[in-house]
């Protein structure tokens, strides 16, 4: 007979290092708690660096109540739309149409309160509405006509620029003598417990984003769709109508940010929403480097607006030209999309490190001592 061949013991200092397809794997190594911290929380510690340094700059203008109060006040607007640019790209869509679907929204709301006679909650409510019929729209187009996202966007952005000319006749619309109803003004105007008032409507609205995105289905699935369309497919996600979800939310933030910019500005300016587009997706890239690093997500982008809120207001009390506002959302664009790729790219690098790591076989029992115990044991 021939002998079986003895089995070669495992040698566990030398685990296997082949990766798929019998290919030798690239040493990856996940980032230990020293990098997810500072990866998290870094552009929170930024934010209050900035605050600090500015504090000791401008002692006298900057850490004031009145600063405090114009941050929570003036960036509110552009905070609500950076939360609306940021679920489309949840999604790997871009709607680029935003900026102009402020300005209509904005321009519909004084158009229909001042010119036809509305009542402010009307008007409100059907602008609102009408934001999520806009995105709805938005959504079929790119998923239905298969158009990307960046063209489709920006064509139908363009449709709604020339509605806000045509309504307003490439001028304002300016309220009577006597003006707005005070309690549509006060929507935006007025305070509760000492802090302005749109501050709560971008924390409720940044929390109602994390419950949907972080802690129901809807938001996980919208997150499988962004990062792996074809897998989503094959588990049977619909992606097509997911996707026409988050257009259709992200219209109807902008709605609303209509409502609180006509609010703010008491006049129809036909060429105002433009102005917020590129804070809106400055705030949404660079929000996907902080809380939730690799991915963008509500908290992230409150973070990353309030970087831009600092950084802005100090820069302006310090007495910047008027051309440093664009040159800081120019560089800080730039900046948010290495960042954004740098922490995606971390992200996986950190999932195959854990995916590929090797697993030590299961060691064989002992076998017993004459006496019936283990090796080892007294006798």
């Amino acid at each position: 007979m021939t002998p079986s061949p003895r089995p070669r013991p495992h040698r566990q200092g030398r685990p296997n290092r082949l990766g798929r397809r019998g290919r030798p794997a690239l040493p990856t190594r996940a980032p230990g708690p020293a990098g997810h911290l500072i990866g998290a929380y870094g552009l929170l510690a930024l934010t209050a660096l900035l605050f600090l340094i500015f504090s000791l700059t401008l002692p006298r203008t900057f850490p004031t109540r009145d600063t405090v109060d114009s941050i929570l006040s003036n960036q509110s607007i552009p905070a609500v739309l950076a939360l609306a640019a940021m679920v489309p790209i949840v999604t790997g869509a871009f709607d680029l149409s935003i900026g102009y679907g402020l300005g209509l929204a904005h321009v519909m709301v004084m158009q229909l309160v001042v010119n036809v006679g509305w009542p402010w909650p009307l008007a409100c409510l059907t602008v609102i509405g009408a934001g999520a019929v806009v995105g709805v729209l938005n959504g079929v187009i790119v998923e239905f006509g298969r158009i990307d996202s960046f063209i489709a966007t920006l064509g139908t952005g363009s449709m709604m620029y020339a509605m806000t000319g045509w309504i307003t006749g490439g001028g304002r619309i300016v309220p009577g003598p006597h003006g707005l109803p005070a309690a549509f003004t006060d929507i935006y105007d007025s305070k509760f417990l000492g802090i302005p008032v749109p501050a709560y409507y971008v924390l409720a609205l940044a929390v109602a984003l994390w419950l949907v995105l972080e802690r129901l289905p809807l938001g996980r699935y919208l997150y499988v769709i962004g990062s792996n369309p074809r897998a989503a497919d094959l588990v049977g996600i619909p992606t097509r109508r997911y996707s026409v979800y988050a257009f259709a939310a992200s219209g109807l933030i902008v709605g609303f940010a209509g409502v609180l910019l006509a609010a703010q500005q008491e006049i129809g300016n036909p060429s105002v929403g433009l102005d917020y587009l590129l804070p809106a997706f400055v705030g949404a890239l660079l929000g996907s480097t902080a809380i939730k690093p690799g991915r963008p997500n509500a908290m992230g982008t409150l973070v990353a607006v309030a970087v831009l809120a600092v950084g802005l207001t100090g820069i302006s009390q310090m007495g910047a030209d008027f051309w440093t506002v664009p040159l800081f959302y120019g560089a800080t664009l730039l900046i948010a999309v290495g960042l954004a790729g740098y922490s995606a790219r971390r992200l996986r690098t950190g999932t195959i490190a854990a995916r590929d790591a090797p697993v030590a076989p299961p060691q064989p029992p002992s076998a017993p001592t004459q006496n019936g115990g283990a090796p080892g044991d007294p006798p």
